[in-house]
């Protein structure tokens, strides 16, 4: 399918694998939050998750997304307001994502695609990381304390 074929915008929470094996030409946009499993096998689609415009949260400093989110995704992009759980783009395997903020075990096992992490991540980032890129914000200076570096480099931006 051609980008956009079928784009389906909902409200509220979704439960469990929202967006599961979602393929290309198929975009979902859900205003409100997302469960765990988030995208699961992602095969192509888009997802953009993102609370409502007159929410008094900061976006930043909240959970938008639950745990896993991700997992074995192959394919598509996924734009997410806020912070995700544990285990952020584990095996992820070629979708582009960005993200505020992932718990611990973000980009695990990962074997391509590209990440962006525009606030913190929690502790073991990249364990078993083989491919792909993942680009952090490190405005404390501290992100090499959290990134398990048994696989990956670490290289500043210019």
């Amino acid at each position: 399918l051609r980008e956009d074929t079928i784009s389906v915008k909902l409200t509220g929470t979704a439960g469990q694998s929202f967006g599961a094996f979602l393929a290309r030409g198929v975009s979902f946009e859900l205003i409100g939050a997302g469960n765990d499993y988030v995208g699961k096998g992602l095969s192509g689609g888009r997802i953009v998750i993102r609370p409502p415009e007159n929410t008094k949260i900061v976006a930043a400093e909240s959970i938008i997304v639950g745990n896993t989110v991700l997992y074995g995704a192959t394919e598509g992009e996924a734009y997410f307001c806020g912070v995700a759980g544990e285990r952020f783009a584990v095996r992820n395997s070629g979708v582009a994502a960005v993200v505020e903020g992932v718990g611990d075990h973000g980009c695990e096992y990962m074997t391509g695609g590209i990440v962006v992490v525009i606030g913190q991540t929690g502790r073991n980032f990249a364990a078993g990381m083989s491919g792909g890129v993942a680009y952090v914000l490190d405005e404390e200076g501290d992100f090499a304390e959290r990134c398990n570096m048994a696989m990956v480099e670490l290289e500043p931006v210019p």
